[in-house]
């Protein structure tokens, strides 16, 4: 018998049975239990789930890399709060692997924190000091001056396979209701404890 995910509303479950489709949701969790076909995972907010792994299940690893990485022509995500005089202060950043130069490109809100925001943009111009690194972001439609503290995680993403999925890994899951059960269709997983920070 599935649990139901906290954040599947009635009002979502009600839309699920007349068009059989519901929008992802993300899940940032710690694995409780492992199973052949499904994970059961204590969510942040303490949630306890059980999902069914996708057949079409894509497990992707992030690892943390060193600030250094961050290089002019980079293409990275950041997440960030409000800074002063309209920079990001940013909470984390991926580089992205050079084969996902443009995967999300813009700006946008983010569900990581309170007034957190997503920019995901090539690296314009950069410049370092004993305390980080100033970053000018550029995307389509815009740009973006962000600051990278040196205490703020720098993450890639490498693919992944099941193996990562283990007691107490840290994971970030994308869930959908798939035939009426919580079914994990993505997961980003760190090793050995690491948790995305994303």
């Amino acid at each position: 018998m599935f649990k139901p995910l906290i954040a599947i509303s009635a009002l979502v479950v009600a839309s699920l049975a007349m068009a059989q489709t519901a929008p992802p949701l993300r899940l940032r969790a710690t694995v409780e239990k492992v199973e052949p076909g499904f994970i059961t995972v204590k969510e942040r907010g303490g949630e306890v789930v059980k999902l069914l792994l996708a057949s079409d299940l894509a497990v992707t690893e992030v690892y943390p890399i060193d600030i250094a990485e961050i290089k002019a022509d980079s293409y990275v995500g950041a997440a960030a709060t409000p800074g002063k005089d309209g920079t990001l202060d940013a909470v984390q950043v991926l580089v992205f692997p050079a084969a996902m130069r443009g995967a999300g490109e813009g700006h946008r809100p983010y569900d990581l924190m309170p007034e957190a925001t997503m920019t995901n943009a090539a690296v314009d111009g950069l410049s370092s000091s004993p305390s980080g690194r100033t970053i000018k972001l550029k995307y389509r439609d815009g740009e973006k001056t962000l600051n990278v503290p040196l205490n703020v995680p720098i993450v890639t993403i490498k693919p992944g396979d099941n193996s990562l999925l283990v007691t107490g890994a840290k994971l970030i899951v994308t869930a959908e209701v798939r035939d009426g059960k919580p079914t994990a269709t993505r997961i980003l997983a760190g090793r050995n404890g690491f948790a995305p920070p994303m």
